[in-house]
């Protein structure tokens, strides 16, 4: 890539829908395949040539830390920001715009898993349309009600996007994983009121600018313990 590459990786939520699991432990650590979610990502992350990668924590935040502290990578720096109020995923992206600069950007929810590496979605970011400002991971969901549903146009560009709705007009999923260069922020710095929620006000917010890269290996939420069991079921079979 002719910029270098840098992650901030969203790990802060507190996993209700996994409850029990997640009284104990942060989503974001739940193991797959004998290995935490993030540091599944951590380790494509590297792979991918990435030099430097941001980690939001809130709840449970020192089993994060302290998960860190045994993950070491002489390639990529990995560090992470404590948030004593969530500040929402857009709200998380904006108070760390300068750690982008001169870089182009990945936003990751760490509570998802993906099968593939970057390396496919990162090319798709580089041949992007020229209007589109950012690159959607998108993938094929047997349960698209509980999706943020998307529609494109002939060449791959977000048209229409549905977010959790009844009866939605296709199964394309948003993977919530996106890549971006720092054009990106002057368009984001500018919404008002100033966005909180990537998904329900950014992204529909960009219709007609947004690139989408469909992936066919499995991609999860694993928002819940019924998706967690798919998920390792999955994983178990790769």
């Amino acid at each position: 890539m002719s910029k270098p590459l840098r992650a901030l990786l969203l790990a802060a939520g507190l996993g209700t829908r996994l409850r029990p699991l997640t009284l104990q432990t942060p989503k974001c650590l739940v193991p797959l395949g004998g290995e935490p979610l993030l540091g599944l990502w951590l380790r494509k992350l590297e792979q991918a040539g990435c030099e430097a990668a941001l980690i939001n924590t809130h709840y449970l935040a020192e089993q994060v830390d302290a998960y860190l502290q045994s993950w070491q990578s002489p390639k990529m720096a990995v560090r992470t920001v404590h948030e004593p109020e969530l500040l929402g995923t857009a709200g998380t992206l904006l108070a760390h715009q300068a750690f982008f600069e001169g870089a182009t950007g990945l936003l990751i929810h760490a509570d998802n898993a993906m099968a593939a590496g970057l390396a496919e979605f990162l090319t798709a970011h580089e041949n992007r349309q020229p209007e589109c400002l950012l690159t959607m991971l998108t993938f094929q969901s047997d349960r698209p009600s509980s999706c943020g549903i998307v529609q494109t146009n002939g060449q791959g560009v977000v048209v229409a996007f549905h977010e959790k709705v009844q009866d939605p007009p296709g199964s394309v999923a948003n993977g919530a994983l996106y890549a971006f260069d720092p054009a990106f922020f002057d368009v984001l710095s500018l919404m008002a009121p100033t966005p909180n929620d990537f998904s329900t006000e950014v992204i529909p917010a960009l219709m007609g600018r947004i690139q989408t890269c469909p992936t066919d290996q499995p991609y999860l939420d694993i928002g819940t313990l019924e998706a967690l069991e798919q998920a390792q079921k999955l994983w178990r079979s790769q």
